[in-house]
């Protein structure tokens, strides 16, 4: 099957990013992405920038292929972030929660390739104004902060709209998926959930099991109320959320209530406090695996699929 031209253009065997997720996509996690073929990406979250240099070294200690760097715009830490990412000239940059334009000619500089993550056309068109070299159109069913629109609607408007290749991604977590994203007119996928429950990622035990045991309905969305919808597996923190929304409580309080409710779930696997960030694909996660077995199994699920539509073909 053709790998097309994210593929080339970023030096990786597989089309296959692996999600920048905060607190969990660490260097061992992306390095281990990226050994087995396809785009590991570190999250800088809100972290600083000591520890976003220290994990971009790091990776360049675990792998030799190409990695990236995820960016949330709305750190406190992003200008910081923005400009160790220049000065180790990370291959790959995503961003999110945010316009990057500010940074742009300085990464750019650097030879460095920037793709956004797009919750819409018009985000996908200021991207490719800004000199983004690709973008990630990502639906509603991924897990963490999301945007309004479904991956089955989003991904071929945003390919209609831009010349740039477009990478899916929100709920695709299996050879269909991937097949899926292909037919709407992607280049490539991003899987965040998928790669929870890989033996390189350092999550809480907790919380892996929270993901293999998720049911289709297992996840809601909080935050609307403050403009970042956030989708997390059902808990008791976040039914409490939910609820407290529809109050007269402030929303500084509101948002203090969250506040570090992800670290609960990642590093202290609390399962009644803490926030488990995962997408509706949840439910499609059954094992444990390698991230070689993982993409190595995606890759093969979709050559198998759109192997057999060909039958369809006149």
């Amino acid at each position: 099957m053709n790998k097309g031209k994210i593929a080339e253009m970023l030096g990786i065997e597989y089309p296959i990013f692996q999600g920048g997720m905060a607190w969990i996509a660490d260097a061992e996690l992306a390095a281990a992405v990226s050994n087995a073929g396809g785009l590991g990406i570190i999250a800088a979250g809100n972290a600083d920038g000591d520890y976003v240099r220290t994990q971009i070294q790091k990776a360049k200690e675990l792998t030799d292929k190409p990695f990236g760097l995820n960016i949330m715009l709305l750190s406190p830490f992003a200008d910081e972030v923005a400009q160790i990412a220049a000065e180790e000239r990370v291959p790959v940059i995503t961003t999110g929660a945010g316009n990057p334009a500010k940074y742009m000619k300085m990464w750019l500089e650097a030879d460095i390739k920037v793709i956004p993550v797009v919750p819409s056309i018009t985000f996908a068109k200021i991207a490719e104004r800004n000199g983004a070299c690709a973008v990630i159109a990502e639906g509603g069913e991924s897990g963490g902060h999301i945007g309004e629109l479904a991956t089955i609607t989003l991904v071929p408007q945003v390919c209609d709209a831009v010349n740039l290749p477009v990478i899916a991604a929100g709920g695709i977590a299996d050879g269909r998926g991937i097949a899926a994203a292909f037919a709407l007119g992607a280049e490539a996928v991003q899987l965040g959930t998928r790669f929870l429950s890989a033996t390189e990622c350092n999550i809480h035990e907790n919380y892996k099991k929270k993901v293999l045991k998720a049911g289709d309905t297992a996840t809601v969305v909080t935050g609307r109320r403050l403009g970042h919808p956030v989708r997390s597996i059902k808990n008791q923190f976040a039914r409490e959320y939910a609820k407290m929304e529809y109050t007269d409580i402030s929303n500084e309080e509101l948002e203090n209530f969250g506040t570090g409710k992800l670290r609960l779930a990642v590093v202290e696997g609390d399962e009644k406090n803490g926030c488990f960030l995962a997408g509706q694909s949840a439910a499609m996660v059954t094992k444990e695996e390698t991230c070689k077995e993982i993409i190595d199994d995606l890759w093969q699920d979709a050559e198998r699929i759109l192997g057999g539509l060909k039958k369809w073909e006149k």
